[in-house]
């Protein structure tokens, strides 16, 4: 027999776990039958998060490090920043799943171990279905990217942030734990917008990592050879253990995932644009986005109504341009972002909580002739 649900959510990465957590805690929900599947049970530390946000905030149990300081290094430049009335905040993956999962436990949700094929939707259901079964629900909550992200990709812009970062423990002290680098671009591959990324997790342990945001990605040898030199060259290490290392790629385009929802279905997630199109940031954004959604739900509203700012977007889209045709601007862009702008007008740029008159100053901290070009193209 096939099983019904009020609410599907297919996939238990960020987006579905966060958006499972708040239907658990909310009792407009709590009569609701929810099933979340995905093949994965997530016991692995696959990933790390970052966000910046001001207060305690709702992760406080499973913050890894913390910094109240920060700096951006390029050729010519050091800018360092004070973040209060913010804290930049890191989350393992890992220890976000076990406090979700446990969570969770105690709760009405369903955890179902299987692969999505695919879905029907149909006039007032719609069908689930996996390689064993088939289940019924009123609506979907979708992590899956979009077929069409793949197939037509020449159609948009598309800037790959990829990275290798290596966990480096240390036998003597060296590291400042009390301020983080946001990027360090001294060491660059070539003309590529290409940065070290530096997290101190103790006076002897630091994740550094080193990040493109380029229209291409490269051979993972490179990864390493440029962590090697950076460590040796600016850290002045050559003693040091590698105790973990993590590698992945972040989509930073204009691909619309906002066109594929429908009337049963809401893309959440990566699958519904939740990434920051400009920065790869997406956990503070993820749990913006599901506050909303849970209202949208509350007050009978199609579940991703104004979960997108198109101002927001089109401005994303202009900066993605940029580094699509001069990727050699990279470090010149994000000095003057940072350099002309505090650091709490940039993360309230970047939490697109600014009006138009702050989005001017912005604007005109990066006026230029690459920027110039980008905005007509993208009229």
């Amino acid at each position: 027999m096939n099983k019904t649900y009020d609410y599907i959510i297919i996939g238990s990465g960020l987006a579905g776990l966060q958006l499972a957590l708040a239907f658990s805690k909310d009792e407009y929900f709590q009569h609701k039958k929810i099933a979340l599947l995905d093949k994965s049970t997530k016991t692995e530390n696959d990933k790390t998060w970052c966000f910046w946000e001001q207060g305690e905030g709702n992760w406080k149990p499973i913050i890894h490090k913390s910094w109240s300081a920060g700096a951006v290094i390029t050729s010519s430049k050091y800018i360092e920043f004070q973040l209060a009335p913010y804290q930049y905040k890191m989350v393992r993956s890992i220890d976000f799943y076990e406090f979700v999962l446990a969570e969770l436990k105690n709760s009405a949700i369903e955890f179902i171990h299987e692969e999505v094929i695919e879905t029907e939707e149909k006039e007032n259901s719609v069908s689930v279905i996996t390689s064993t079964q088939t289940y019924q629900t009123s609506y979907v909550f979708d992590s899956r990217i979009p077929k069409e992200y793949f197939s037509e990709r020449e159609k948009y812009i598309h800037i790959y942030q990829h990275f290798k970062g290596w966990m480096i423990e240390t036998e003597h002290p060296i590291f400042d734990d009390e301020k983080f680098t946001m990027m360090d671009y001294r060491l660059k591959w070539k003309n590529a917008t290409s940065f070290t990324y530096i997290l101190p997790i103790s006076a002897t342990k630091a994740f550094v990592e080193y990040t493109f945001f380029t229209p291409f990605t490269t051979d993972g040898k490179v990864y390493d050879e440029q962590l090697k030199k950076y460590i040796e060259k600016y850290l002045q290490l050559k003693n040091y253990q590698i105790t973990e290392t993590e590698m992945g790629i972040i989509p930073m385009t204009n691909f619309p995932f906002q066109n594929f929802h429908s009337q049963r279905i809401t893309k959440i997630g990566t699958a519904g644009g939740w990434v920051k199109a400009s920065t790869g940031y997406s956990f503070k954004h993820t749990e913006k986005k599901i506050e909303k959604l849970i209202e949208n739900l509350k007050q009978n509203k199609l579940p991703y109504q104004g979960l997108l700012n198109p101002k927001f977007q089109y401005y994303d889209k202009v900066f993605l341009k940029v580094l699509e045709q001069e990727n050699d601007k990279g470090e010149w862009i994000f000095e003057n972002f940072y350099q002309k702008n505090s650091i709490q007008e940039v993360f309230q740029y970047l939490d697109e909580e600014t009006n138009f008159q702050q989005d001017l100053k912005i604007m005109g901290s990066l006026f230029s002739s690459a920027f110039v070009k980008a905005f007509f193209k993208t009229l």
